[in-house]
């Protein structure tokens, strides 16, 4: 793994030196997204397609349960089709963004008295997966309002920001270098429109912010906490980002 990001580093280093830009502006239309799914190889393209093969939909199954058991009493399926398309969103309490598995955490302690989830468990991974599944097919269609727009930007900086000490940004590899081979693998845009997914390299389910932290370790940077404030932005920007893709959770990724 090691060797493998020492490649990485040296593949960027050139065009990380010369300080171009590894993404345009907020504002800035950019190309159509790519969805990771379409840099995965024929198999893993069917394993995530087959609704009995797709080992995400373990976390789905138990999540349905959960679900049934605990919210449904409140919550109508039926009305919450595309809940994973309207998080994170702007929580007027905290006066920040709050994502999926902070609200989730937050019906728990406040309405149910219950204690809250810890992130990467099973439960709250499951939970999750579920809501998420239940928007595949949907299009991500961000369009944030005066509230959110400063966290889009928080989000857009740390995205560009250099860190660690291979000094890269998430834009040198998924923005100049998308689509590059990388030892028998192709670098993609980083879009988390299947995200919770199963990753192989994991052996198991995961979520978006297990993502970053292991990219932020992947260039040896310090990573920041589950739920971290400029994780969630960094999610919301990056479903701003991926407008146009599909959700596809429970994804498969390498």
């Amino acid at each position: 793994m090691a060797r493998r990001w020492l490649l990485l580093g040296l593949l960027v280093a050139v065009s990380a030196a010369r300080g171009e830009a590894v993404e345009p502006a907020v504002d800035t239309a950019a190309a159509p997204p790519v969805s990771g799914y379409d840099w995965l190889s024929s198999a893993n393209q069917k394993l995530q397609d087959d609704d009995f093969a797709n080992p995400g939909l373990l976390w789905v199954s138990l999540g349905e349960r959960l679900f049934a058991a605990d919210c449904v009493r409140c919550h109508a399926v039926d009305r919450i089709s595309d809940v994973r398309l309207r998080y994170p969103a702007f929580d007027v309490a905290t006066g920040k963004l709050g994502n999926l598995e902070q609200r989730i955490n937050q019906c728990r302690t406040g309405q149910m008295d219950k204690p809250a989830y810890d992130w990467e468990s099973a439960p709250l991974l499951a939970l999750t997966a579920y809501l998420a599944s239940l928007a595949r097919g949907q299009t991500i269609l961000v369009a944030p309002d005066a509230r959110a727009r400063p966290f889009l930007e928080a989000g857009a900086a740390f995205f560009r920001q250099r860190r660690g000490q291979l000094d890269l940004a998430c834009g040198h590899c998924h923005v100049q270098h998308a689509g590059r081979q990388l030892r028998g693998e192709r670098i993609s845009e980083g879009h988390i429109n299947g995200y919770p997914a199963y990753r192989h390299v994991w052996e198991t389910l995961g979520s978006s912010h297990r993502l970053f932290r292991w990219c932020n370790e992947a260039v040896r940077a310090e990573p920041f906490a589950y739920g971290a404030d400029e994780y969630v932005n960094l999610e919301y920007y990056l479903n701003w980002r991926g407008n146009g893709l599909q959700v596809e959770a429970p994804a498969v990724r390498r």
